[in-house]
């Protein structure tokens, strides 16, 4: 594959020489062989000249499902890894919300193989106990060797402390990466709509921020008796934020992220009833939105995720108690992120985090690999089905006004436009 992209822009704070600077960029097999103010294109050559092009190195996503093995009608691992690829991606962290659940090294290598050969590299999750259950841990150290890159029994809590204690103690010998999901099912109770006026005013049971930040306190508490690596996946209160700063103060080894619906969203957009903003974690106040933006400024909170989990149609077309949480996100990523932090901002978080499950950062740098994406910051859209490239159609993003376009990636010596 060779290609020369023109006059692009690259955003890349870090390489002040090059930052929102304009090159032309020669890419030869994969690798990335000139970077200079005009390059001639050599004998064949693909020359890709887009408006208002702008250059990043490729985007990472710590928190994506699709729907393969077990529920393919949602999403293939194909289809998904297109989608991400249209929507600027070129890195996925994989859920385990298939069935079975990826709870053996069997399950791993499952999904490292149907992804192989793809311009997205994708890297699985697998499950913190056998089946998912809560019960007894699963095979963490042989999924590890399979290509595990941590361990999550995806948007459950861990109830038993002593369990994620013996987890963090035991995944200290070959640094695995622990998650628990943060909420307290007891004091969540039947809620499935953040607790307030609007969820009295519509006649739905309210989940207590308080639901989030004791367990987010307890299980800081126990990584500060155990050690080892904890990642708390998408928080949603402003307490969440604080409790969380504060243990990185004193030195824990703690990472968190922050679903990008709940920086675009407040719970009032709930009064639409409309069951695709039925997420997990809810979506919370304006002035807890307004704390995990500031958060994610500030490195409080370490990056987003797109929290991408498409679902069936029937899945979500019942009465608000009775649908299934979740949306897509990946399409809609850039768009949203972009219009709430800005472009430079944007970029910075969509290429943060690989370092915290041990996956390379790539390098934009004459002689490294080539791993790209390319988009235009600028361009403004109303959000629609058409934006759309997954099999389910589940986006809580539809008919928003959202700022950028992404035009495609380039990795693994693959063009994806």
């Amino acid at each position: 594959m060779n290609v020369l992209l023109k006059s692009a822009k690259i955003v890349h704070e870090t390489r002040k020489d090059l930052h929102l600077k304009k090159r032309d960029i020669l890419i030869r097999n994969g690798y990335i062989e000139n970077i200079s103010s005009r390059i001639t294109p050599p004998a064949k050559c693909k020359v890709i000249s887009l408006d208002n092009l702008h250059v990043s190195i490729g985007w990472f996503d710590s928190g994506v499902s699709f729907g393969e093995p077990g529920y393919e009608e949602r999403e293939t691992i194909a289809n998904g890894l297109k989608t991400a690829s249209y929507s600027g991606f070129t890195d996925l962290v994989l859920n385990p919300n298939t069935f079975p659940v990826p709870d053996t090294n069997s399950h791993i290598v499952f999904l490292k193989n149907a992804a192989s050969g793809n311009a997205v590299q994708l890297y699985p999750l697998a499950c913190l106990t056998q089946n998912a259950k809560g019960a007894e841990l699963a095979e963490l150290f042989d999924m590890k060797n399979a290509g595990a890159v941590g361990f999550y029994d995806f948007k459950k809590a861990v109830e038993n402390p002593n369990l994620l204690k013996i987890a963090l103690q035991y995944t200290q010998g070959f640094e695995g990466c622990v998650f628990s999901f943060p909420t307290d099912l007891q004091i969540q109770g039947k809620g499935i709509v953040n607790e307030g006026t609007v969820a009295t005013k519509l006649g739905l049971k309210g989940i207590p921020a308080f639901a989030e930040e004791l367990r987010v306190s307890r299980d800081l508490d126990v990584l500060a008796y155990t050690g080892g690596k904890l990642h708390i996946p998408t928080i949603s209160t402003a307490g969440s934020v604080k409790r969380i700063a504060a243990a990185k103060k004193k030195g824990l080894d703690v990472s968190t992220s922050v679903a990008i619906h709940n920086l675009f969203f407040d719970d009032t957009v709930l009064e639409e009833f409309d069951t695709n903003y039925k997420v997990m974690p809810a979506l919370r106040l304006k002035k807890d939105q307004q704390a995990l933006i500031k958060g994610i400024k500030d490195g409080s909170i370490d990056f987003v995720t797109t929290d991408h989990i498409p679902l069936d149609t029937e899945e979500k077309r019942m009465e608000f108690d009775n649908a299934a949480y979740g949306s897509l996100g990946l399409e809609s990523a850039f768009g949203a992120l972009n219009k709430v932090v800005g472009m430079e901002t944007a970029v910075q978080l969509l290429t943060k985090g690989r370092t915290r499950f041990n996956i390379e950062n790539p390098i934009l740098k004459q002689g490294e690999r080539a791993c790209l994406t390319l988009f235009d910051p600028d361009i403004s859209y109303a959000f629609t089905k058409e934006h759309l490239h997954s099999t389910s159609k589940n986006s809580m993003f539809l008919n928003q006004e959202l700022k950028g376009k992404v035009y495609g990636i380039i990795a693994n010596n693959q063009i994806v436009l």
